[in-house]
């Protein structure tokens, strides 16, 4: 798998289209809607983002697999990767239909668990929320019928990703999203401003992801492909599933930690705060969001080379990679947080916007937070690639002690909005320095690793 830099510059032309469409909405979200609706709108993206939950892990596994498979593996494992001695980039066709044909099984499952836990507690969820709501009730729940009905079918061709990343079509997988990107975001613009709302969004949601997916399949099934996959016959989807799905399991175990850490605070917090604060929280950890995936760009792209160079046990080149990702999320982090400090609040007001951020303190403290989060979340990303995951009973306790300690500081505390910074940061102290601390020990890496690093970075416009 060859990733240059023509891949990593369609990687962050398609993460700015994602930015850019959120961003450039943005403005028209806070000026047309008022702050209870866009705390609807939160809580919206919030619970559509638990039904992630129900992948367990699994997307990830097949991805990596995938790029194991397209690396030259002839055979799956449970633990570790099957080193290619020889070199060769032959691809096992037998093996790879029989993971695409597992894919499909268990997303076909998955999506109709996600349509009955949308179409059920979802919406009861929804009906709580509403009850002190002003506004048209009415369009809301077919705002929210026309979402679960998006995610469930989104859910069910979800396996597009893996194979398109795992394939290393990166190039081509960034093209599709800003393609999407661009028809969700003109749609969504008119139907904002022609007063539609929530409606507005998720509509336009529809047509991205019927867009985004009709261009995958034609990406990934080429006539030669497409050609040698109809020859075979056999295949054998449950021995693939047996493979995938120890460490499948233990990255949602991850997962769950993950969510429960990010989504909890939001979903528990709209029932002791106003929609307004919920509104102001949610816009501030979006915005910190968006910097953070800016910045991850470079280790995010790489990630699938990563995995085929464990097949080789290629160390070097991966402690090569991991260095110059993480260094350069730092940078753009810190850059990237300055500016929402300084100039957050401050470009809201030019668009007449009627929620704001959260103040500079808490801002700040979100900012910190999230550093470590991402800074460890890289760590494991790299962990990850040599398909063992020992991190995933800490992320889970980490994901419980985050609900426990916000319902404790909310049922016997006054500090609101501060519960939601101070509970995820206190329950993720221990994943923020050990897995970084394992991944320096794994890759041995060393003071003057970082000293060539920064020293090449001087030289590099990347």
């Amino acid at each position: 798998m060859n990733i240059n830099k023509i891949d990593l510059a369609w990687n962050y032309a398609a993460t700015f289209m994602k930015i850019a469409s959120s961003a450039l909405l943005l403005p028209l979200i806070l000026t047309k809607m008022p702050s209870e609706m866009v705390g609807i709108w939160s809580i919206f993206i919030t619970i559509t983002a638990l039904t992630g939950l129900l992948d367990f892990g699994f997307g990830p596994s097949f991805t990596r697999n995938i790029s194991y498979i397209f690396g030259g593996v002839s055979k799956l494992q449970v633990d570790g990767v099957e080193e290619n001695q020889n070199k060769s980039s032959s691809i096992d066709y037998i093996l790879l239909k029989s993971t695409i044909s597992a894919m499909k099984w268990f997303y076909l499952r998955i999506s109709i668990l996600v349509f009955v836990f949308l179409s059920s507690l979802g919406t009861l969820y929804i009906y709580a929320v509403l009850e002190s709501y002003g506004g048209d009730k009415t369009s809301v729940y077919l705002a929210w019928g026309i979402l679960c009905l998006i995610t469930t079918y989104n859910m069910f061709t979800l396996y597009y990703d893996s194979l398109l990343i795992g394939k290393g079509l990166i190039k081509k997988a960034k093209q599709i999203t800003i393609i999407g990107q661009s028809v969700y975001l003109l749609f969504a613009a008119i139907l904002i401003v022609l007063g539609y709302g929530l409606i507005a969004i998720v509509s336009s949601q529809v047509l991205s992801v019927l867009i985004i997916r009709w261009l995958s399949y034609r990406s990934f099934y080429s006539k030669a492909l497409k050609t040698k996959l109809d020859k075979i016959i056999t295949c054998n989807k449950k021995e693939v599933l047996k493979i995938i799905t120890p460490n499948a399991v233990k990255i949602g175990l991850t997962t769950l930690g993950g969510v429960l850490s990010q989504r909890s605070t939001i979903i528990i917090g709209s029932l002791y705060l106003t929609l307004e604060e919920i509104a102001s929280f949610s816009i501030t950890i979006q915005l910190i969001a968006i910097i953070a995936t800016m910045a991850r760009i470079y280790i995010s792209t790489h990630q699938p080379k990563i995995a085929q160079l464990r097949v080789s046990n290629n160390i070097l080149k991966i402690k090569a990679l991991y260095l110059k990702g993480v260094f350069q999320f730092f940078i753009m982090f810190i850059f990237g947080g300055l500016f929402l400090i300084l100039l957050g609040n401050y470009t809201l007001n030019l668009i007449d916007s009627k929620t704001i951020l959260l103040s500079t303190s808490l801002t700040l403290a979100a900012l910190i937070i999230y550093l470590l989060e991402n800074n460890y979340n890289i760590a494991i990303m790299i962990l990850l690639s040599n398909n063992k995951v020992p991190f995933f009973r800490a992320s889970l306790l980490s994901g419980v002690a985050t609900v426990l300690l916000l319902l404790i500081m909310f049922n016997f505390t006054t500090y609101g909005l501060w519960s939601l910074i101070i509970a995820p940061g206190i329950a993720a102290l221990y994943n923020d320095w050990k897995w970084p601390f394992e991944l320096i020990k794994q890759l041995k890496i060393k003071k003057e690793d970082l000293i060539n690093i920064i020293t090449k970075w001087k030289t590099e416009l990347i």
